[in-house]
This record gives structure tokens, C-alpha cells and sequence, in this order.
């Protein structure tokens, strides 16, 4: 049974957010939401921007001073994001950090330090390519933390918060996060199941798909109720869906304000796999997703 996480991220109360920004609309976006979340959560903010090295700068042919030529940029990138950060938040403990390095690299080792790691849905220099290319699949699933890819919310979004759930162990702490989210925000959870029937290698006499979706229904509410309880709170409801888990969690995303869903992140190749459901979710998704691994 899936039984609910007491106090899930309970060792990263102190650790603030840290919100990546490279200047683009998406990243300041990303950093007016990371702000909020702060606030909401009573957290510190850090953002932090990556200073790459020119690509033929490397140490047997070095480029002079290349850092201390891109540095100036990156500072003033930083004070505008900072400036941002206070305007969402006023009185919010903000800092910021230039660092060298790879922007999948950089925010891999701020989340060893962090609560959860914030991202625009695609940048244009200090966090590129953050859907299709590299940095959101080089981080979500492969870090502890939740990894937060923020883009606009639909414009029919309701004060709901969608969590994928397959009735699995490692869907634990994305139904936490969501959960004390949906607290927080004052918001409702929906529960997105998806199911399909199974596919037939012989004949096939007949299938009783309304029995299916009723036994999967029964077995799924079962799983769920524990989470009900703790969080009495909550308004939950469940939503179960004959469909693809992608297809059904990019639907529901279009009526949310966050779409949760979990990586299994069980060893190295997993997590530089991501999963198809993740991966496809981050890339279709039509509001901000919480990516939460499993422990």
C-alpha cells in the first residue's frame, strides 16, 4: 500500500529554494514563482546563474580571462533577478550566486543544498534548452529534491493541483508534495490515474472493460485513502482515466495551476532516463510541473 510520508521533506525545512535564471522571460518567470513559493513557504531564496566557459576555452589551450569577461553579464543578470525576487516577495531573504560551471552541472550540486530547484521552460543562455535540450533532463530525476519547471498557467486554470498516481510505492512523495501544496495554497488535489486494458497475444473471447475500470477504480481509491486522512484537509478527488498516463496528465494540466508528477530514480541510467511519463509531461505539460523523486 501507498501509505503517506510523515513530514516527506521534513530534513530540507531550512534549505532554501533556489531558483535558476539566465535572463530570458522564461527565467524570470521562473524566479517570480520561486519567490512565491518562498514566501508561502517560509523559506530563504538563492538564485543563481552559470557561467559556462567559452567551449574551445579548456586548460591546454586556455582563453584568457574568459570568465572575468563573462562574469560582469552575469552579475547584472543577477541584480535584475534579485530585483524581481524582492518585488514578488517583499521582506523575502534573498541571496544570489554566480557559479562556473555546466548548468546541469551547477544546479546538481545547489540542490544538495536546497529545498526544491525552480526552472523557466526554456532559456537562452545560462539554463538553455531547458525542455527539448539538456538541463531540465539533466536535473529532474537526479537530484534528492523536487524540481520545479515553471511556464504560464493556462488561463482555465482552476485552484487545483494535479498529482499522477499509479498506485505505486514510488508515487509517495509526489502525492506529498502535492498534498501539502493543495495545504498551503488553500487549493483542492486531483488525483489523475490513468488505465489501459491489456493488450491481447491470442484470441480474444471477450473483455469486461467496465469490470476492469471498476476493479481499478476500487484498488486505486483503496491506495489513496490513506493519504485522505493525514490530509482531511484537503478536498481530493480522483480521476480516473482510460487513457495513456501522458495523454491523460497533459489534459488534466490544462486546468491546473501544477501538475506533480514522480521519478522513480533508482540508479544512474534511470535517472538519466528521466521515464517517458516524466519526460513527455515536461515537455507537453500546459502549466509549471513539480517533478518528485522517489527515496
Amino acid at each position: 500500500m501507498t501509505e503517506p510520508i510523515s513530514d516527506p521533506f521534513a530534513d530540507r525545512v531550512s534549505d532554501p529554494v533556489v531558483v535558476g535564471t539566465d535572463g530570458s522571460a522564461g527565467a524570470t518567470r521562473a524566479v517570480e514563482w520561486a519567490a512565491g513559493h518562498a514566501v508561502l513557504q517560509g523559506l530563504p531564496l538563492r538564485v543563481v546563474h552559470a557561467v559556462e566557459r567559452l567551449p574551445y576555452d579548456g586548460p591546454r589551450y586556455p582563453i584568457p580571462d574568459s570568465y572575468d569577461r563573462l562574469a560582469p553579464s552575469g552579475r547584472q543578470l543577477l541584480d535584475h533577478a534579485e530585483r524581481v525576487a524582492r518585488d514578488r516577495g517583499p521582506g523575502l531573504d534573498v541571496t544570489t550566486e554566480l557559479a562556473e560551471g555546466r548548468p546541469g552541472r551547477v544546479l546538481r550540486d545547489q540542490a544538495a543544498r536546497a529545498s526544491e530547484v525552480v526552472l523557466g521552460s526554456h532559456g537562452g543562455g545560462g539554463f538553455p534548452g531547458m525542455l527539448l535540450g539538456s538541463v531540465g533532463n539533466q536535473v529532474a530525476g537526479h537530484v534528492a529534491v523536487p524540481v520545479v519547471v515553471v511556464r504560464p498557467e493556462p488561463p482555465e486554470a482552476a485552484a487545483e493541483i494535479v498529482a499522477g498516481f499509479d498506485c505505486s510505492e514510488a508515487s509517495g512523495p509526489a502525492l506529498a508534495y502535492a498534498f501539502e501544496e493543495a495545504r498551503l495554497r488553500g487549493h483542492r488535489v486531483r488525483v489523475v490515474c490513468a488505465w489501459e486494458p491489456p493488450v491481447p497475444y491470442g484470441p480474444v473471447i471477450g473483455m469486461d472493460l467496465d469490470g476492469m475500470r471498476r476493479a481499478a477504480e476500487d484498488y486505486a481509491r483503496g491506495e489513496l485513502q490513506p493519504w485522505r486522512s493525514r490530509y482531511a484537509d484537503v478536498k481530493a478527488e480522483l480521476e480516473m482515466v482510460r487513457a495513456h498516463p501522458v495523454s491523460a496528465l497533459i489534459e488534466a494540466s490544462s486546468r491546473a495551476v501544477l501538475l506533480v508528477v514522480g521519478s522513480h530514480g533508482r540508479n544512474a541510467f534511470t535517472a538519466a532516463v528521466l521515464g517517458s511519463v516524466s519526460r513527455a509531461v515536461l515537455a507537453h505539460a500546459r502549466c509549471p510541473v513539480a517533478v518528485v523523486r522517489a527515496r
